[in-house]
C-alpha cells in the first residue's frame, strides 16, 4: 500500500461536515456546550430554590392560619371534640356583623384565604363563606399534615390537609386551608420566562466572544501555516515570529523555528556535500576518460599502456578513497555511529601508527621522534583514535621536505593530557589556519594536486575528536612548520 504523502493530504478535497471545522470554531463550540450546561444548571436550581421559597412562605402563611382557626374554635388537632364546636362557630361566621368582626380581629382577606371542613370520608361539613358553592380538593391518602397545590374555580392554590384526631386516637376529619397562588405563580412565570429567553442570548453572544478570542490566540498557529506554506528550498532561512507571551504557543513557535534551523544546516549540509562531491569527482572522471580516449586512437606500444593504465588505476583508487571518506563523514555527520570509550595506553597507539606511516617517511629519508609521558592513559575509542592520529602523521609526511623531522610529544598538564605532532614542512598562511578543517578545503590546489590530498582528512579528524570531546588545535608558521595539538579531557588520563 503507497504510503501518501504531506502533498497528496493536502490535495485531497475537503470533506463536509465535522472534520473540517476549523480549529477557533471547535474551541468555542467546545466551550460554549461545557458553558452552556453549567448555566442550565445555575438557572434550574435558581428557579427551583425561588420556587421553594416560594411554597415555603405560603406553607408558613397556611400554618398560623391553621394554628387561628383551631385556636378561636378552642380544639387541638390531638383533642377533638366532634363537629359541632366548629360547625356552630362557623354558622356564626356566616352573619354579617360577627363576619365583619371575625375579619377586623383577625385582619386576613377573607376572599382569598380558604377554609373547609370535611369528616373522615371526604364529606363536607362546614367551610368558609368565601368558598362560596366550591369545594377544596380532598386526598385521602395522606395520612398526616400534607401541603400540595390543587385547583380551584379554574386557579392554583397552595393547600394543607390536617387530619382532627379525637381522643382515642382516631382519625374523625379533616381541616383544608388553602390560600391562592396567583401572584406568586405570576413571578415564577416572569422568572421562567426571562431565564427561557435569556439562555439562547446568553449562549449566542458566549459563542461569538469564544470564537473572537480563541481566533486572537490561535494567531500564532497561523503564523506557522502561514511560514510554513510560503517555505521552500529557496527561503529556509523565514522563521515564526514569537508570540508576546510566554505560553504554550510561544514554545510551539520556538520550537518549530528550532526544527526549522535543523533543516536548513541539514539541506545545506546536502547541498555543500553534493557539490562538493560532484566538484571533486569530477576531474578525475575528465581525466580518465580523455586517457582512455588518447589510448584507443591508435595502437601503441606494450609500455605505454601499461604506463597510462597504471596512471588510470592511480586514480580510479584514488577516487575509491575520496568515496569511502565521503561516506565516513556522510555517517559521522548523521550521528548514527556513537565512540566506544575506552581508557586505553596514549604510547601504544602512538607505536602502532607510526608503524603504518614509517615505510612513506623513509621514502622521503623523514625521521620521526617520540616523547611518550609515562603512564598516559586516556579515554578514547581506540578504532577513532588511530584514525586521527593517523590522518595527522600521514599530512605531516607529505607536506614535510625530504631529509626533515618530525616530533610526537605527550604531556602531562594539570587536568589533561597532550599529544602534540610537529613537522618542518612548508607551513600554513594564518589566514587559512581556521578552515583547514573544512571539508575539501586545500591552502593550495597546486600543492595537493602533487601529493594526492583530497582536502577530506582534516575534515574527518575534526569530526572524530569532537564525538570523543578530544580538542584539537594548530599552530602553524609559513616554511616553518606545524604543530597539532589533542587535549584529553580530565577523565582522560591516570596518576
Amino acid at each position: 500500500m503507497k504510503k501518501k504523502t504531506q502533498n497528496d493530504i493536502l490535495s485531497q478535497p475537503l470533506k463536509k461536515g465535522w472534520s473540517v471545522m476549523s480549529l477557533r470554531n471547535r474551541i468555542a463550540f467546545y466551550y460554549t456546550i461545557a458553558t452552556a450546561f453549567l448555566i442550565a444548571i445555575v438557572f434550574t436550581t435558581i428557579y427551583l430554590t425561588v420556587e421553594n421559597i416560594v411554597y415555603k412562605q405560603f406553607d408558613d402563611e397556611i400554618k398560623r392560619e391553621i394554628t387561628e382557626v383551631l385556636a378561636d374554635s378552642n380544639i387541638s388537632t390531638h383533642n377533638f371534640q366532634g363537629f359541632a364546636n366548629i360547625k356552630d362557630i362557623k354558622d356564626g361566621d356566616n352573619d354579617d356583623d360577627n363576619d365583619n368582626k371575625s375579619r377586623k380581629k383577625k385582619k386576613l382577606p377573607i376572599d382569598t384565604d380558604f377554609i373547609q371542613l370535611v369528616n373522615s370520608t371526604g364529606e363536607v361539613m362546614n367551610k368558609s363563606a368565601s368558598l362560596s358553592w366550591c369545594v377544596l380538593a380532598f386526598n385521602p391518602t395522606h395520612s398526616g399534615t400534607a401541603y400540595f397545590n390543587s385547583y380551584f374555580g379554574g386557579t392554583m392554590v397552595r393547600q394543607a390537609q390536617v387530619p382532627l384526631v379525637n381522643q382515642q386516637g382516631v382519625t374523625e376529619g379533616y381541616l383544608l386551608v388553602a390560600m391562592p397562588l396567583k401572584n406568586a405563580l405570576i413571578v415564577l412565570h416572569d422568572l421562567q420566562n426571562i431565564f427561557f429567553f435569556s439562555f439562547p442570548v446568553i449562549i449566542l453572544t458566549l459563542f461569538i466572544l469564544t470564537r473572537l478570542i480563541a481566533g486572537k490566540s490561535i494567531q500564532p498557529i497561523e503564523k506557522v501555516i502561514a511560514t510554513a506554506e510560503k517555505m521552500s528550498q529557496e527561503n529556509l532561512d523565514q522563521r515564526i515570529p514569537l508570540p508576546y507571551h510566554h505560553d504554550e504557543l510561544y514554545r510551539l513557535s520556538a520550537t518549530m523555528n528550532a526544527l526549522l534551523d535543523r533543516l536548513e544546516d541539514a539541506f545545506l549540509r546536502e547541498k555543500n556535500f553534493t557539490a562538493d562531491a560532484s566538484h571533486e569527482l569530477k576531474t578525475p572522471i575528465a581525466v580518465l576518460k580523455g586517457t582512455l580516449e588518447v589510448l584507443i586512437r591508435k595502437p601503441r606500444e606494450r609500455e605505454h599502456y601499461e604506463t597510462r593504465i597504471q596512471f588510470c588505476l592511480t586514480e580510479l583508487n584514488r577516487m575509491g578513497r575520496m568515496i569511502d571518506q565521503l561516506l565516513l563523514l556522510a555517517r559521522y555527520e548523521s550521528i548514527k555511529i556513537k565512540p566506544h570509550i575506552e581508557t586505553i595506553a596514549l604510547s601504544r597507539h602512538l607505536e602502532t601508527v607510526i608503524d603504518r606511516v614509517r615505510p612513506a617517511a623513509l621514502t622521503k629519508d623523514i625521521s620521526l621522534t617520540v616523547d611518550h609521558a609515562e603512564n598516559a592513559m586516556v579515554a578514547a575509542d581506540p578504532g577513532m583514535l588511530d584514525m586521527i592520529l593517523e590522518n595527522i602523521l600521514s599530512n605531516a609526511i607529505k607536506y614535510s621536505p625530504s631529509g626533515s623531522l618530525i616530533t610526537i610529544v605527550t604531556e602531562r598538564t594539570t587536568n589533561a593530557i597532550v599529544c602534540r605532532i610537529s613537522d618542518q614542512g612548508i607551513g600554513i598562511p594564518q589566514e587559512k589556519l581556521q578552515a583547514i578543517f573544512d571539508r575539501f578545503y586545500r591552502v593550495d590546489e597546486s600543492r595537493n594536486s602533487s601529493t594526492g590530498g583530497l582536502g577530506l582528512g582534516l575534515s574527518i579528524v575534526k569530526k572524530l575528536a569532537d564525538l570523543q570531546q578530544i580538542k584539537i588545535s594548530v599552530e602553524s608558521k609559513e616554511k616553518s612548520g606545524t604543530s597539532f595539538s589533542l587535549t584529553f579531557p580530565v577523565r582522560g588520563f591516570n596518576s
